[in-house]
């Protein structure tokens, strides 16, 4: 039973030096630095650091973080098994966010706390969803905490992809789709195969962790990884990550047409500055919907917001749903345009 005399006790999670830290399990949540025990919500780098002694995640989730953080002592846990450290419980629950993705529950029999870490509301067939845990006290992302954001259905976004994709083939020019390696790049692959026979060539970075998400029994779209003799215009779509545009990569693919997957396409503003032609909006974070649909599912009495836009969402929550918001520091990246 989620306690309504929680937010009057002693916070069950603290920020130090080192990041998101619960005393009474001696356990820090996506450290920023070297710690004894990591608890780790995804492999994104921002959220997982290498140098930690111990590390726990979700099962799904080891092989992606063996991968960033090479030969580490790390321990997975199925999702909604529990297991204790000092006085509390803790769990991993489905983020919805990339494969092996969660939220981190703790509970010391007072209280419930639960950190989302990364997650979006939207279906996605590289992951388990999304699931609403019940607590007295929720730390949420904000990545894209302005009413702006509202992302349209997976279903148009990939018939304007398909459209693209086929005119500059008919103009002979490569297309090429910049997203994040981890995560973005897999999930735009698998709803290419929901929809099509299509083959794509991906860089030498998205082809190491489509390996690992394969082993995890995800299914992508056929795709090789784009070698030096793959040289002129490419009938299949090119995966790369942002920051290979104006590489060599790219140059052998010449005459190249850009576009990127990626939640900041919903402001022009951000095209432009990036220099690329075409976005096609897809997030691995909740929109502002989504971001308010999880706090109320919640049923939290006290909300921390992190990363992100934390005071357009507290001020909502304080003033318009009377939930009790703060905002909470932390040192979880954002950069615009590359990795949302």
């Amino acid at each position: 039973m989620v306690s309504k005399k929680s937010r009057h006790r002693d916070p069950l999670v603290i920020r130090t030096p080192e990041g998101l830290y619960c005393p009474k399990a001696q356990a820090h949540i996506d450290p920023w630095r070297s710690v004894d025990c990591a608890l780790i919500t995804h492999a994104h780098a921002d959220h997982a650091r290498a140098g930690s002694k111990d590390y726990h995640c979700a099962l799904g989730g080891e092989g992606l973080l063996k991968q960033r953080l090479g030969d580490q002592q790390i321990t997975p846990h199925a999702y909604g098994d529990s297991f204790t450290r000092g006085d509390v419980q803790i769990s991993f629950h489905p983020a919805g966010h990339v494969l092996g993705s969660a939220q981190i529950r703790l509970d010391d029999g007072d209280s419930v706390w639960v950190i989302t870490g990364d997650y979006k509301r939207d279906p996605d067939p590289t992951c388990k969803a999304f699931e609403p845990v019940p607590c007295d006290v929720l730390i949420t992302e904000a990545t894209f905490a302005l009413p702006i954001y509202r992302w349209p259905s997976m279903d148009q976004t990939m018939d304007q992809l398909f459209a693209w994709w086929d005119h500059h083939v008919r103009h002979q020019r490569t297309p090429v789709l910049l997203c994040y390696s981890l995560g973005k790049a897999q999930r735009m692959m698998a709803e290419i195969l929901r929809r099509s026979d299509r083959s794509v060539k991906v860089h030498g970075a998205v082809a190491t962790l489509n390996r690992l998400y394969e082993q995890q029994g995800i299914d992508l779209c056929p795709w090789e990884r784009a070698s030096e003799t793959n040289r002129g215009v490419s009938s299949d779509l090119v995966i790369a990550p942002p920051q290979v545009a104006g590489s060599s990569f790219l140059k052998r693919f010449h005459p190249t047409e850009l576009a990127m997957a990626s939640g900041w396409m919903q402001v022009r503003g951000v095209r432009r500055r990036a220099s690329i032609h075409q976005g096609f909006v897809v997030s691995d974070h909740a929109d502002w919907n989504g971001l308010i649909q999880t706090v109320q599912e919640s049923q939290a009495t006290q909300v921390y917001a992190t990363h992100g836009e934390t005071r357009v969402l507290t001020r909502y929550l304080n003033e318009h749903l009377d939930i009790a918001a703060d905002r909470l520091e932390t040192a979880f990246g954002i950069e615009e345009g590359v990795d949302q």
